[in-house]
């Protein structure tokens, strides 16, 4: 399943995440992708991870054709692709949460967008 897994820009612009189904020929499960600048520290930006649909949608989810792709990143950080997985499914993934204190992990099932 992490193969199928694809960074794109859409024709819209907008940047996301998402399950490649060959058979259909779309990409599903749609999580939008986007850039924060740090305001302590204007070159390192944080990067959210929301549900296409936010702020009416709450779950990661939906089915965009492959015509409406712009351009196709040759590589996904693993950081990312494992967020992404993390936040769709609300299952962690220890290799991807180095010097995390559990303790301040999130005990509910909320998938309201994740920010790294």
């Amino acid at each position: 399943m992490t193969d199928n897994v694809k960074l794109v820009k859409l024709i819209s612009g907008d940047t996301v995440l998402g399950i490649f189904d060959e058979e259909e020929g779309k990409l599903k499960d749609i999580a939008l992708v986007q850039a924060i600048p740090n305001a302590g520290s204007p070159s390192n930006l944080q990067i959210a991870i929301l549900p296409f649909g936010f702020p009416y949608e709450d779950e990661i989810g939906g089915e965009i054709d492959m015509d409406k792709i712009l351009y196709e990143y040759r590589r996904i950080p693993e950081d990312l692709k494992n967020k992404y997985l993390e936040e769709k499914s609300n299952i962690r993934i220890s290799s991807s949460m180095p010097n995390i204190d559990p303790s301040n992990m999130k005990n509910d099932n909320s998938s309201g967008g994740l920010i790294f």
